[in-house]
Parts: C-alpha cells; sequence; structure tokens
C-alpha cells in the first residue's frame, strides 16, 4: 500500500473517505460525484457523438466537402447553403419587384397597391441605410440638411430630378454633380459688417418680416448687385443652380436674423454623395420613387422611364 493510501482515512461525520490531503488541519473528502450527474454526463456524451454524425461538425480537408469547410453530416445540412437560397429568393423576388419599376410611371406606382408597397419598403430600407442619418428617420430633416417631406426643392422635385440628384450627387466628386457656390461675403471680405447686416435685412423683409426701412433700401442695393443673378431680382430662387426661393420663409440654414446674417458671412457648402458609385441603378429608382412619394414630390407624370 502506497504511503498516500496510507493516509487515507473515513471522516467521522461524514462516513466518507479522505484523499490523504491535509492542509492546516483540514482534510480533503474524497466525495464521489451524484449518480444523476454522471447520467447526465454520459448522456451528453452519447448526444455529441450521435449530433457528430447526423450534423456538420467536423472540419474537412479542402475539396473533401464541396464548397464548405466542414462535413454536413448523414443529414446533408448547410445554414451556410440555406442561407444562400434564402438570399437567392429575395433577389428574385426583387428583381421583380425592380423590374416592374422600371417601366412604371409614379401615377401607375401610385395606382398599383402591390408595386406601391414595393417602392415604400425597399425605398424605406435604403433610405434608412444610406439617407436616414443626415435627413432624419422620418425626412424631417435638419439645419443644413433638406426637408424631403415638404415642396421645397433647390434641384427640381420631380421624379427625374431626385433621381439626376441622386445619381450625381450636390458638389461631390462625380464629374456631373450639381454644383453652386455661394460666396462667404464677410469670411472673405466681400462685402463689410454693415452690408451684410442690410441686405440679411431685405432678404427677410421679402418673406414678410418687417426690420428698418432704411437698411432695407440700403440691402436692396446690394441685392441687386452681390445675389440676384442667383436668386433672382424678386428673390424666388433659380432652380438650375439651387439657388433657394428666399420668399418662401423656409430656411435651410435657419431664418433668424443671426442665422441669416451667419450664411451670408461664411457662404455654406453643404455636399451630398453621388449614390451612382454605391447604389445600382435599380436601387436607385426605389429610393428616388420613395422621396419623391414622400409628399413634396412635382410632376407626377414623371417617373423611372423618364416620362
Amino acid at each position: 500500500m502506497s504511503e498516500h493510501d496510507k493516509k487515507r482515512e473515513t471522516d467521522a461525520h461524514t462516513g466518507t473517505e479522505t484523499t490523504g490531503h491535509e492542509w492546516d488541519g483540514i482534510k480533503e473528502l474524497d466525495t464521489p460525484l451524484p449518480r444523476w450527474w454522471l447520467y447526465i454526463f454520459y448522456a451528453c456524451c452519447a448526444w455529441a457523438v450521435v449530433y457528430w454524425i447526423f450534423m456538420p461538425a467536423w472540419p474537412a480537408l479542402p475539396g473533401l466537402a464541396g464548397e464548405t469547410d466542414h462535413t454536413r453530416g448523414l443529414r446533408n445540412h448547410s445554414e451556410r447553403a440555406n442561407v444562400a437560397m434564402a438570399l437567392d429568393a429575395l433577389d428574385a423576388q426583387r428583381a421583380d419587384g425592380f423590374a416592374a419599376l422600371a417601366g412604371s410611371s409614379i401615377t401607375e406606382i401610385e395606382n398599383d397597391p402591390e408595386l406601391l408597397g414595393f417602392v415604400l419598403a425597399a425605398g424605406e430600407a435604403v433610405y434608412g441605410d444610406n439617407c436616414a442619418t443626415c435627413h432624419g428617420v422620418g425626412a424631417q430633416g435638419f439645419v443644413g440638411y433638406p426637408n424631403l417631406n415638404d415642396d421645397v426643392w433647390l434641384w427640381g422635385g420631380s421624379y427625374d430630378d431626385i433621381r439626376t440628384t441622386l445619381t450625381v450627387g450636390i458638389r461631390s466628386e462625380h464629374p456631373d454633380t450639381r454644383f453652386s457656390q455661394m460666396p462667404a461675403y464677410g469670411r472673405d471680405q466681400l462685402l463689410s459688417r454693415a452690408e451684410i447686416g442690410d441686405v440679411t435685412d431685405y432678404v427677410l423683409s421679402l418673406s414678410g418680416t418687417s426690420a428698418d426701412v432704411g437698411a432695407i433700401q440700403r440691402g436692396a442695393t446690394v441685392f441687386e448687385v452681390q445675389c440676384a443673378s442667383c436668386h433672382m431680382a424678386d428673390g424666388t430662387g433659380d432652380r438650375a443652380q439651387g439657388a433657394p426661393n428666399l420668399t418662401d420663409r423656409d430656411w435651410l440654414y435657419g431664418g433668424s436674423r443671426e442665422q441669416v446674417m451667419a450664411t451670408i458671412h461664411r457662404g455654406p457648402y453643404g455636399v451630398m454623395p453621388a449614390w451612382e458609385s454605391r447604389l445600382d441603378e435599380a436601387t436607385i429608382d426605389a429610393l428616388a420613387a420613395y422621396v419623391f412619394l414622400l409628399g413634396g414630390g412635382e410632376d407626377a407624370t414623371a417617373g423611372p422611364t423618364g416620362q
């Protein structure tokens, strides 16, 4: 009998043998595992063996398991294959919707409940992934980012206008991007602070805000020389240049006197990316139709076919 076994003894309180180990008067009991625990352990081992046989579990050498890197088991099961099949089915379903969209005008979309549902669902998903960060989840816009729900458009609100804007972007790196640039009249010292104050009062007066009559008169002269070429003599703007209407009380960068002065001083330069390199044509079609249908779209006869 080994020295270790000689040290084993039966504990008087539990009737269980000790392991022979003792430290500072504390002896370690050699308590066996409960039988129910052992039965569960053995059952789990048996279940693991069965699972290994029937389900994909074992890594395979290249070429031994087809396109996967593991054996598929007797059930020939593959989650990767299932996901690929589901994606193929989804792509086929979307292809039908995109094909129908490509041949439909906005009016036809609105009159076809199934196609309208597809456009709203697909467009909303694309919008949420790519546009909501700047324009808001509800397309309500923020300071510097246009509201897409109203009928105020810088570059036009027909389907074709919206689609072109999405395709080439605004002041983006696309060679055909929509481009306009308002001078920074204060930062570049093109106008004095007093002149900026006067033209601010004049601009605000165009939408009904009262101001000092003398300032408005002086501002009108500055406006005629510096601003009318883009915003037009009456301040109604020019979509061909992306110059906003100054008479409608809709302000992209804020409509208080301080905000308008700041806009004139620094010359805003907002950028929207060109989505042509990020989204395919069918997806841009769906996104343009979705934005159009938010409520502010113009000229309902225009559509994905340019009608």
